[in-house]
């Protein structure tokens, strides 16, 4: 979500985010023609352990979860699965005219944009 709304103490992070979605705007334009799809998936925060291993302990994890979990409309934070169905969509021929898309799997967070 850092691509395309601003945090605080954010600016780098969301820097390389939006870059990273124009990167797939301009490639899915410059390699369309030779029949080469290009989308992002932009997930929220997704339950893996990534935040464990950066340090987190089982308290701040479990207060992480917990106070990202009322910002999403659908009342909770996403898993791994959700993130892997969504991409093999967009690898699959079900998805051969979605070109230059950028999906947000965030349980509606990008639509309400609550902080």
């Amino acid at each position: 979500m850092a691509g395309t709304h601003s945090f605080p103490g954010e600016l780098a992070y969301s820097m390389s985010k939006s870059a990273m979605d124009q990167m797939t705007c301009c490639s899915a334009l410059e390699l369309g023609s030779k029949g080469v799809r290009v989308n992002s998936v932009n997930p929220a925060l997704i339950l893996t352990e990534i935040q464990r291993q950066a340090g987190m302990t089982e308290d701040q994890y479990s207060r992480c979860v917990e106070g990202e979990t009322r910002k999403y409309p659908l009342g909770r934070v996403g898993d791994a699965d959700e993130v892997a169905h969504a991409i093999a969509f967009l690898a699959s021929s079900s998805a051969s005219f979605i070109t230059g898309e950028h999906l947000h799997i965030d349980g509606g967070w990008h639509a309400a944009c609550p902080h």
